[in-house]
């Protein structure tokens, strides 16, 4: 099939390679004339574990990206992948992908065949009909041949790749026979390779099954660090003890995993989301609203842990870890921005380090020391808080003794106990 894909972030420029992968001709189209360069050049304008070599293989040959509506209607199905970012509020601004859902009708407007234009872009259940399809139907002036579904994507930055050629489930979110088995057609090279589930539903529903999926992994997260936090208090593993409740099927060991709590582009994001479309509908999620404030404590007990030992006024204190986790440059609501925030505001010097996104945050706090590696980080800091699990930092034993003072508070259990260090974990 020819697939159109509407944005080249991290979802678009994903799903583009990932189809192009499996068959599909793939046409990437983005405003940013960069990032279309890129592209064209096979290289990824992100750090995604298997997207770069993806590019490499497929761009000039099955995928191709252009700032040009144009290749549209040449297309079978189309997928807007348009970021929705947050309102001040909390809900979700619909702004640029309203525009590129017009910008899309406009393409199709004369095409006398059946097209079907997916949102795989994360809304909440009422904006592709008050919204996204009244943008899609103006623009293509009411052409009846322009149908609108909806394909929420589970992707998780660090492994995106690997979760779109393996997924749980794909979710069908259309209002016609003929859109559902268009997208069956669209997987049907995926599916054929991977067993997954798949759900048929409409188009609100999928998109409330995006939201309720991300609520329910974050409300998990932040109970098991409300727990956790409630074992440090009692002088308890935190680990040992979900270790054992891991073990009941009702539950599960996965997301169980407590520190310093979750950030990126999806749960903040679409909680948030999901809580302000409830308070419009005049519902008080307290639960969802807990789940938030649970996580915007984490940091401060982090720096609580590492007061115990260490006076901030003046201290050098070595933050590692500022990608919200690893395996992707992602700094988006990332745990070490508000850490390095209240270190700042407590006095601290503070140097940091990440292997892939000190970049990205050198736009947030161009005033830091950033180090080139984890070893000049610590060596003669006061004390160290660990906000991102990199792997690399399992394995900086000697580079402690480097510290004037080695104190390490660990947010995400990667460091090992050993003699001559002063170590905190966070839960445990």
């Amino acid at each position: 099939m020819h697939i159109s894909v509407i944005g080249s972030g991290y979802v678009g420029t994903t799903v583009a390679a990932c189809f192009a992968d499996l068959g599909h001709e793939v046409t990437a189209i983005d405003i940013d004339e960069a990032v279309v360069d890129a592209l064209n050049e096979g290289t990824a304008p992100i750090d995604e574990p298997g997207l770069e070599e993806l590019l490499e293989k497929h761009a000039g040959d099955r995928l191709e990206a252009t700032t040009s509506y144009d290749a549209v209607p040449e297309s079978d199905v189309t997928f807007l992948a348009i970021g929705t970012p947050s309102n001040e509020d909390g809900s979700i601004d619909l702004t640029a992908l309203e525009a590129a859902a017009e910008a899309t009708g406009e393409a199709l407007a004369d095409k006398s065949e059946r097209h079907l234009v997916v949102i795989k872009s994360t809304v909440t259940p009422t904006s592709i009909e008050r919204t996204l399809e009244p943008a899609i139907k103006r623009g293509a002036s009411d052409n009846p041949n322009v149908e609108v579904g909806m394909n929420p994507e589970f992707l998780r930055e660090g492994t995106a790749v690997e979760d779109f050629m393996h997924p749980d489930k794909v979710v069908y979110g259309t209002n016609s026979e003929w859109a559902t088995e268009r997208l069956h057609e669209v997987f049907a090279p995926l599916l054929e390779e991977h067993e997954a589930d798949i759900v048929e539903t409409d188009p609100a529903t999928a998109s409330m099954i995006k939201y309720a999926n991300n609520a329910f992994l974050a409300s998990k997260i932040s109970l098991v660090n409300d727990l956790g936090n409630i074992c440090k208090e009692f002088g308890l593993d935190a680990y040992e003890v979900m270790d054992a409740v891991g073990l009941d099927d009702r539950i599960s060991e996965q997301f169980l995993r407590s520190g310093v709590g979750w950030g990126g582009s999806c749960f903040p994001k679409d909680v948030n989301a999901i809580i302000a479309a409830a308070r419009d509908a005049d519902y008080d999620p307290a639960l969802l609203e807990a789940t938030v404030e649970v996580n915007d404590q984490q940091p401060d007990r982090l720096l609580a842990l590492l007061e115990d030992h260490v006076d901030l006024a003046d201290a050098r204190i070595a933050v590692l870890g500022l990608a919200f986790k690893p395996q992707t440059d992602d700094i988006r609501n990332s745990r070490a921005i508000p850490t390095i925030e209240k270190l700042q505001q407590r006095g601290a010097e503070v140097v940091a380090y990440d292997p892939v996104a000190a970049d990205n945050m050198r736009e947030r706090f161009p005033e830091l020391e950033y180090a080139a590696s984890a070893a000049d980080a610590l060596e003669g800091a006061d004390g160290a808080v660990v906000v991102t699990d990199w792997d690399e930092f399992a394995a900086l034993d000697e580079a402690f003794d480097a510290m004037a003072d080695p104190v390490v508070v660990d947010g995400r259990r990667i460091i090992q106990r050993r003699d001559g260090l002063t170590y905190e974990g966070l839960t445990w």
